[in-house]
């Protein structure tokens, strides 16, 4: 895994986050493994917010769409624009019993609720349509596939509700080592 991150570390392709940043490249490595996925699909778009890892939420759905238990995610809209009622939840059909799953409702008065639009430089004012499908793809994946997730947050739920990075007291701490973050059969 080292002689692989390494490799990785020194590519021009990683985000700046994993260049010669050997540490990142090995966990970067640990979650493709876990997920089966492609590496360098994993670099591109685990996010560190606030101290915090978090997924693209394009990389969510995509994962969802290609773990082979669902129908790929739609997007179900109700109320008029701009309204408090104006919703958007994520749905898709699972496969082994072709039932209809549905999300949580994404709401306009929810956005407003929980201060999600008030943010600085929030695309909640800008693209509120494309962030509706984000939040409700989220919920979704978190609720029906939490394998996906690895418990990480989209890096736009992380700039909305500002994780503070600092344990809060009953959490565990932060791992100390890359031991730590990687199980033994991996380094194995």
């Amino acid at each position: 895994v080292q002689r692989v991150a390494s490799v990785f570390s020194k590519s021009m392709l990683v985000p700046t986050d994993y260049r010669d940043n050997l540490p990142n490249c090995i966990v970067a490595l640990n979650m493709a493994i876990r997920l089966k996925a492609d590496p360098l699909m994993v670099m591109q778009n685990l996010y560190l917010v606030h101290g915090r890892p978090g997924w693209s939420s394009q990389f969510l759905i995509s994962c969802m769409n290609s773990c082979g238990r669902f129908s790929s995610m739609r997007f179900e809209y109700r109320g008029e624009e701009g309204k408090p009622d104006r919703g958007c939840r994520a749905w898709a059909k699972e496969l082994s019993t072709g039932d209809r799953i549905d999300g949580t409702w994404v709401t306009w008065k929810m956005v407003e609720d929980e201060g999600w639009s008030k943010r600085k430089g929030s695309k909640w004012l800008t693209i509120p349509e494309q962030m509706f499908q984000y939040r409700a793809a989220a919920f979704f994946v978190r609720v029906y596939a939490p394998e996906l997730t690895m418990g990480f947050h989209t890096k736009d739920e992380l700039r909305d509700i500002r994780v503070d990075p600092v344990d809060t007291p009953g959490e565990e701490s932060e791992p100390k080592t890359v031991e730590e973050l990687i199980p033994a059969d991996v380094i194995e």
